[in-house]
């Protein structure tokens, strides 16, 4: 069911802005670059890395994956999951000979995309659930976000060009929740294999990417920024449920 009035309209695009901006709020952040240059300011840094890697984690195992192994059959949820890891694989060697770093950034993406499209499916027939879905990715984005910026500064972009390079990415997520709306409502086998795509792109990037950056000898704080990720992921699902 498409929304059927301006106003409904402008609801969705209200909802899927709020999920969005935290990406621009995530960039500003690291912009500002309150760490301390020190090895507390390192442990900190990596601390974030490792949690936005557990709200990742958490997406994948609570969000981007339930619904496909309910609705869809194994041929299906394989073709889609490791769809993903193969297209995420090429394009991370690609990036990776272009000498970049944009692994968190395509992490964000694979992760803000599915979700927002979702967004849009339920918000007509369930607006209490679009709202809380978009608090959540609200949630994910931010350290993602923030992390991604330190991706793209470590590619040898400025900060102020990094920050202009996730300015538009806090926009997918209203394009996404309009084409779930108008094209994705009441088509649950393409949502559901759209998520498990993006779940398996998700993951590799996970063990390619993030949580190799995210390992600092001798400290406790990535491990514990990963579980505390995962745990705001189960808060977010439970209160969604």
């Amino acid at each position: 069911m498409q929304p059927e009035s301006i106003e409904e309209f402008a609801r969705l695009a209200g909802y899927a802005s709020l999920a969005g901006v935290t990406v621009i709020i995530g960039g500003l952040l690291a912009r500002a670059n309150l760490l301390p240059q020190n090895e507390r300011g390192e442990e900190i840094s990596h601390g974030v890395v490792a949690f936005g890697g557990g709200v990742l984690v958490a997406a994948v195992a609570f969000v981007l994956t339930p619904k496909g192994m309910d609705i869809l059959s194994l041929p299906v949820i394989t073709l889609a999951f490791f769809g993903g890891v193969g297209t995420v694989f090429f394009l991370d060697r690609l990036i990776e000979q272009r000498a970049g770093a944009g692994g968190q950034l395509m992490a964000m993406v694979l992760d803000f995309a599915p979700e927002a499209i979702a967004l849009g499916a339920v918000f007509s027939t369930d607006k209490r659930a679009g709202l809380l879905l978009a608090f959540f990715i609200g949630i994910q984005n931010l350290p993602e976000s923030y992390n991604a910026f330190g991706d793209l500064v470590q590619s040898r972009f400025s900060p102020n060009k990094a920050l202009l390079i996730l300015v538009p990415f806090s926009l997918v997520g209203i394009v996404a929740a309009l084409v779930g709306a108008f094209l994705f409502a009441g088509h649950d086998q393409a949502i559901a294999s759209l998520m498990l795509f993006s779940a398996g792109g998700i993951l590799y990037l996970i063990f390619q990417d993030i949580a190799p950056n995210a390992r600092l000898d001798r400290h406790w704080s990535p491990a514990t920024g990963a579980s505390l990720g995962f745990l705001v992921g189960m808060i977010g699902v439970r209160i969604l449920g």
